[in-house]
């Protein structure tokens, strides 16, 4: 089963209320928490989080782009994230166990994400705990940049780690995906698709998050 989460970066926060309305049937909505250190860009933080709370009833999943990222996991918790995922560059293995244990303490689901410079081995220590593993195949940091195509080995790398250790785990792809890019990442192994552009530069989102569904 193929999960289309729709990035909130893409949309328009003049209007979020009708932007959130226009995704209800995809599965989740992704928030791109950045913090202008870990990434070289600033994107929004716990208010919005909060007002997407408050204008869905969807799944929440939270992806962290932000240094020592154990300092905000109940802050974001607080505010209606159903799931959270961190860096594994963002901090030292101690730290990444210390968010994890944060967000099991939180009563959310836990993730990890992966930049392109990353190992899918890094995942080893930690995968047997995890909900889902996020694979970016873009840099982190911006919104509309290309699908690093080199990324589906470590998709397909994570996905073997993943079937092996916990089966249950999710595995998500965030970056360039579009109708060109979503079968390749779905043949690597991906099962949730961050998409942003994809979507919110679409006139019609219902139609554009089942094309991904079924591309």
């Amino acid at each position: 089963m193929i999960q289309i989460a729709p990035s909130i970066l893409s949309a328009d926060f003049t209007r979020l209320g009708a932007d959130l309305d226009a995704i209800q049937t995809a599965d989740m909505v992704h928030l791109d928490v950045m913090d202008g250190a870990f990434v070289p860009n600033i994107s929004y933080g716990v208010p919005i989080c909060k007002a997407v709370d408050k204008n869905t009833d969807m799944f929440l999943d939270t992806h962290l782009m932000i240094e020592k990222p154990v300092r905000y996991i109940e802050s974001f918790a607080q505010t209606g994230a159903d799931q959270i995922s961190v860096h594994l560059e963002a901090d030292g293995p101690r730290g990444i166990a210390d968010a994890l244990a944060e967000m099991e303490r939180c009563g959310v689901k836990k993730a990890v994400a992966l930049r392109p410079i990353t190992s899918p081995q890094a995942i080893l220590p930690y995968v047997e705990e995890l909900d889902m593993v996020l694979v970016m195949t873009v840099e982190p940091g911006f919104g509309g940049q290309s699908f690093m195509m080199h990324q589906l080995d470590t998709i397909r790398q994570c996905r073997a780690i993943i079937d092996r250790y916990n089966p249950n785990c999710l595995l998500e792809v965030d970056g360039g995906i579009n109708l060109e890019t979503a079968p390749l990442v779905k043949e690597a192994g991906a099962n949730v698709l961050v998409a942003g552009s994809g979507i919110y530069g679409a006139q019609n989102r219902a139609a554009a998050i089942q094309a991904l569904r079924e591309a």
